[in-house]
């Protein structure tokens, strides 16, 4: 049994970490703001520690007889400012990986993204494609951290990984999914050049157990790994799963990206000269994710560490939309 700490624990991706973990017979403490909301991680078998990535200190206790640190908490959005990126996203995995590496921890698995490879290759890309940030500030938070712990990981005893997980999907996703689902009920769904654009989901369960695996695996400490379904997929056939599933119409609107990016720029640079806080309804990330092709190779993973998905699309979609029905009281 090892002792294990999830940053972010309270979250969609972190809870189900959690679950992972404990159902494979490991001690979980987990690392919560002291506002966090703990609805997803009531009555699990958690041990919280509180305190904040951005503050060193704050994590001195958190780290204490840690075994393994998976680092998941981090900012995940398409809005805001590059200086508030870099203070979560590689100011934070900067204090985690020094305090962990003093209190003797084993090896510490960051949670990146296939983001840092951009948008738009017409074949699927892998962890040898080049880093293509295209200005995105969350693709350049994460760039920065994950390339900044590999250095560290080179002079330090401290064993450090990383994985880049694509587009994840599934139950308890209230950044995604849920609104996704809201928009599609709605019949307000629509497409970016018809849907014609490769994506590329992983469904929770599957992410949870490549994380497990880079947790413990003896060659993961090194490298990076993408970690997605393995999917050559377009947007609307990963949507009409979604509207079939849920037995509601299928999108038919589409809008060219060309028109659709202009929009989302004119859009982003009106809500920064007023300073808003909140996203507008286009941005360019969005347009970017869903208009151009976004897929990858998952060979890395399967071929070093043995990663394959144990659960496919169809049974990945079924849940998914299962617990929309019930959150939603949908018959």
């Amino acid at each position: 049994m090892l002792r294990i700490l999830i940053t972010g624990v309270n979250g969609f991706i972190g809870s189900h970490i959690a679950d992972r973990m404990i159902s494979e017979g490991h001690e979980v403490v987990g690392l919560v703001r002291q506002r966090s909301d703990l609805s997803l991680i009531k009555d699990k078998k958690i041990t919280l520690k509180y305190g904040d990535v951005t503050d060193e200190a704050s994590l001195t206790e958190a780290v204490k007889q840690i075994d393994i640190v998976i680092h998941n908490a981090g900012l995940a959005s398409d809005w805001g400012e590059l200086n508030l990126f870099m203070k979560i996203n590689c100011g934070g995995t900067q204090n985690l990986a020094r305090v962990a590496e003093r209190a003797g921890v084993k090896r510490m698995v960051l949670m990146s993204s296939t983001a840092i490879h951009g948008f738009g290759s017409s074949s699927p890309m892998n962890e040898d494609s080049a880093i293509n940030t295209q200005g995105f500030f969350y693709s350049i938070s994460k760039w920065e951290a994950e390339k900044w712990l590999f250095e560290f990981g080179k002079k330090s005893m401290m064993e450090v990984t990383a994985t880049r997980p694509g587009n994840v999907f599934g139950p308890r996703d209230h950044t995604f999914i849920e609104k996704y689902l809201d928009v599609l009920v709605k019949g307000q769904g629509g497409y970016v050049n018809g849907g014609k654009s490769k994506t590329c989901p992983v469904y929770i369960g599957n992410l949870t157990k490549a994380v497990a695996i880079a947790a413990t695996h003896p060659k993961a400490p090194g490298q990076a790994f993408i970690i997605t379904d393995g999917l050559d997929i377009t947007w609307r056939q990963f949507t009409e799963r979604l509207t079939d599933e849920m037995n509601i119409k299928r999108p038919h609107l589409s809008i060219p990206f060309s028109v659709g990016n202009l929009l989302a720029i004119i859009m982003e640079k009106s809500y920064q000269l007023v300073g808003s806080k909140n996203s507008p309804i286009l941005t360019s990330y969005r347009m970017h994710n869903g208009g151009k092709d976004y897929w990858f190779s998952i060979d890395k993973a399967t071929n070093l560490l043995g990663y394959s998905p144990e659960t496919d699309l169809d049974s990945a979609v079924t849940e998914t939309v299962k617990w929309y029905k019930n959150k939603k009281g949908i018959q």
